[in-house]
């Protein structure tokens, strides 16, 4: 993450010519992959018939974890932004490691673990009917994300680390696989999302006078897919057990897409400096307008990458199955005539003129 975060930042500042504490600012939102987006991308037919199980865990893993740390490569350009060098550090590895980011962690471990043990309790006992038990993961986020926001602490990574909590020995995820809650959720948070960011994207923004002309938002969206995880992923896969084959890496490295956590830190950085009347330049007018600019790009491309791969593979199986069938007729076109056949066609033309004379006389 920490390699998505300084690619992000310096395509930004490349692009919109922005100093680059403002730029690693704006590239932190971007950074972290997008947990329900990857989960629409690793769910579904095309994701278990080619993609291997071990590839699909680490990513899910992966882009859960990141949703939540992507706070500390947030605050640690907004606490620059806002304070000197010294006293940004300090700043920084207090209020955002010790209290957001570990006290997140204690909190989802603890709420997680004490769920678990209540839940299978409850399920032994028959004290909770099948409706409420399968509820309770959404009751239990509704529960941290309003401690975490009492507390002011980070509600994402909390969340996450309850529900790993949670399933720590697999009986609750055994309990709630073949119901379709998940898939439902996913569905359902999706669209919500998709529908609301549809309506908030700040169209107007992208014009020269706010240095967001479409060809430079063309530019960012380009370079940020191409560079943003796969060159890293080419140079590091060695080390990532789960990934083994180039298509592994290829998979990896292209499946990275930006959706709710890029809005949700474009808003949280507008908000921050604007709390604080810190003026940061460009920032407060251009993070979201951008964020929202490679949201829109990752959710195009990532979209529609799958649906290409499947066409790709059709068209390809199409060609190979008629390859297949005229192969059988080129090969006897284009077959030697055995002996036979010339004796044949000799004896053939040996005769030809008998035949005419016979005729001729009849």
């Amino acid at each position: 993450m920490t390699t998505m975060w300084l690619v992000t930042s310096a395509v930004i500042k490349f692009v919109f010519q922005v100093p680059f504490l403002h730029a690693l600012a704006i590239g932190a939102c971007a950074a972290p992959t997008d947990p329900v987006l990857a989960n629409a991308v690793l769910k579904g037919m095309f994701a278990e018939s080619h993609v291997p199980l071990r590839l699909r865990n680490i990513l899910i893993a992966e882009s859960g974890a990141n949703d939540g740390l992507g706070f500390p490569f947030l605050y640690f350009a907004i606490y620059l932004i806002r304070f000197n060098a010294g006293h940004a550090m300090g700043a920084w590895m207090y209020a955002t490691w010790a209290y957001q980011i570990l006290m997140s962690v204690c909190i989802g471990t603890l709420v997680g673990y004490i769920a678990r043990i209540a839940l299978q309790y409850s399920e032994r006992f028959r004290w909770v009917d099948r409706e409420s038990f399968l509820s309770s993961s959404v009751t239990l986020t509704l529960l941290l994300v309003g401690i975490c926001t009492i507390l002011g602490t980070d509600d994402i990574l909390c969340c996450f680390v309850a529900g790993n909590s949670l399933s720590w020995n697999d009986w609750f995820r055994i309990e709630i696989e073949d119901k379709g809650l998940q898939e439902t959720l996913n569905a359902m948070l999706s669209v919500a999302f998709f529908i609301y960011f549809g309506a908030v994207i700040p169209w107007s923004e992208y014009s020269e006078a706010n240095m967001l002309h479409p060809w430079r938002i063309v530019v960012l969206i380009v370079l940020v897919m191409v560079l943003r995880r796969l060159p890293a992923m080419v140079v590091l896969y060695k080390f990532i057990p789960a990934v083994r084959t180039w298509y592994d890496v290829l998979f990896a490295g292209w499946f990275g897409p930006i959706g709710v956590s890029a809005v949700f830190y474009a808003v949280e950085t507008v908000k921050q400096l604007d709390e604080h009347n810190v003026s940061a330049g460009q920032v407060q007018k251009t993070v979201f307008p951008i964020v929202s600019a490679l949201v829109f790009g990752s959710v195009l491309v990532h979209g529609v990458s799958i649906p290409l791969v499947l066409m790709g593979k059709h068209v390809g199986t199409t060609m190979a199955r008629t390859q297949s069938n005229e192969l059988p007729f080129r090969i006897w076109s284009r077959r030697p005539k055995a002996d036979s056949d010339n004796e044949c066609d000799k004896q053939t033309a040996d005769d030809s003129p008998n035949l005419e004379i016979a005729h001729t006389q009849t």
